[in-house]
């Protein structure tokens, strides 16, 4: 008698896509994941339910090919009409994942056509989102603007544009010895002026803290006080639609020096140190329920990782011997920190890393470890390509390492100057001058969009 071999598992229910003359072989399973669309047909009972082959009628075979390959984990360049393609098949597939790669790709090349297609189909985060871009970019799109219907110009014109922001290094005081320097300032950038926006809570340190935006509030979780370095066990959130302080939970694992990072509703504790001991141990807390949890480690312990954000996804510089700097993508579905590229330079002070569109910008002192130039390197994430950027910039004349960019232009700051580059193509070129912020230390430096309410008190 021959013994029945076991059964491997079942390959994966598939289903023909008959989208107008073309045909696409899905799993049942990604589709029922991605889409509300299809959960609800393929759970309704009805006799299309168990069809071998589906055609959708509605929509065009280029959206839903975008779809699919979003899904696949790919981050396709479109084309306009392409654009708008994936935005009908987003709004009518109940899309999710494919929604929130077109709120990612907003550029000022495509802001106004997402714009109006999320408009006319009903794509809200995309509307939303697209106008606040067009928002921060009105004087450079105002031609293009005057196109759009007078509904869709009047929605732009009444959201608030972001403010570049800084904050200094400080250490929690005493409120009978307070520091009136602890504060949170803004550029106002009609008078050419730094203004007050909030004081610093008493407890609060900023002094090798984790510092991050998300939602129109910052966060600050970690820094330190006193000459043993103890840590800052409260966390603190300003909320600048309220203009209020809170407190909320630390990480499990107390840290200073760490990278903060706020993603589609969570914020990340990454790395950091505890005891002058450099960590890898990475915890995401959840705003929606106030709770932190421990995710995937980092590859290597790491403190003040360089981190930025591009396409929706985090990535970060680790440094390895021989003056390698690896990327790293964390990939949240899977929980994984993913090798993406590798750039061998000799390093230096002052290591930081900002994002563009499909770029990531790795920042360095040089040559030759002169702490007063600053060298750019550029990952094209979708050429797979590293470039350097034309030109030295000079920190004394604009610090590169507290860069943050709003639209097509890049704010840097230090006590002299704040200077403003213009984003073209591989360079970047310089755009305009403001005051600088007249704080000595170092700086962390973000976007806010403040509420119309006088703040107007001067630096």
């Amino acid at each position: 008698m021959i013994p029945e071999q076991a059964a491997g598992p079942a390959p994966p229910a598939r289903v023909r896509i008959r989208v107008e003359e073309q045909v696409f072989s899905v799993e049942k399973s990604l589709l029922v994941e991605s889409s509300e669309y299809f959960r609800a047909l393929f759970r309704s009972g009805m006799k299309e339910s168990t069809q071998e082959e589906l055609r959708l009628r509605a929509l065009s075979a280029a959206g839903f090919l975008a779809m699919l390959r979003v899904l696949a984990g790919e981050r396709p360049v479109l084309s306009g009409d392409e654009s708008v393609e994936a935005v009908e098949c987003a709004a009518f597939l109940q899309a999710g994942p494919l929604a929130r790669y077109l709120v990612h790709s907003v550029n000022s090349d495509n802001c106004l056509l997402l714009y109006q297609a999320a408009a006319v189909f009903g794509l809200r985060e995309l509307f939303h989102s697209a106008a606040l871009y067009i928002r921060d970019s009105y004087a450079e799109l105002r031609e293009g603007l005057e196109g759009l219907p007078g509904e869709l110009r009047a929605y732009v014109r009444s959201l608030l544009p972001s403010t570049f922001i800084a904050v200094g290094a400080h250490t929690p005081t005493f409120e009978f010895l307070e520091d009136l320097s602890r504060t949170i300032c803004y550029l106002d950038e009609e008078s050419n002026a730094w203004r007050t926006l909030a004081c610093l809570p008493l407890a609060a340190s900023t002094f090798l803290a984790g510092v991050a935006t998300m939602e129109n509030k910052i966060y600050i979780v970690g820094g330190v006080y006193g000459a043993s370095k103890q840590v800052v066990e409260s966390s603190f959130c300003y909320d600048a639609d309220t203009n209020a302080w809170s407190e909320f939970a630390s990480p499990h694992q107390l840290r200073y020096d760490v990278t903060l990072v706020g993603h589609e509703g969570h914020l990340y504790a990454i790395g950091g140190e505890y005891e002058k001991t450099a960590l890898k141990s990475v915890e995401k807390y959840d705003v929606a329920t106030k709770t932190w949890s421990f995710v995937c480690d980092l590859p290597q312990p790491s403190a003040a990782t360089p981190c930025a954000q591009a396409l929706g996804q985090i990535f970060v510089c680790l440094w390895k011997p021989l003056d390698t700097t690896v990327v790293y993508e964390y990939e949240a579905r899977r929980d994984e920190w993913l090798p993406v590229t590798d750039l061998k330079r000799p390093q230096s002070y002052g290591h930081c890393m900002v994002a563009h569109r499909d770029n990531l910008y790795v920042m360095r002192n040089g040559p030759s470890d002169d702490f007063l130039r600053c060298v750019i390197d550029c990952f094209n994430l979708t050429s797979r390509q590293w470039t350097t950027l034309p030109g030295q910039f000079v920190n004394s004349k604009g610090a590169l390492f507290t860069a943050v960019i709003r639209g097509d232009t890049v704010y840097t700051v230090n006590r002299m100057l704040t200077l403003l580059y213009s984003v073209e193509q591989e360079t970047w070129r310089f755009k305009q001058e403001k005051a600088g912020f007249p704080r000595s230390g170092s700086l962390q430096t973000f976007l806010l969009r403040l509420p119309r309410r006088d703040h107007d008190i001067a630096t």
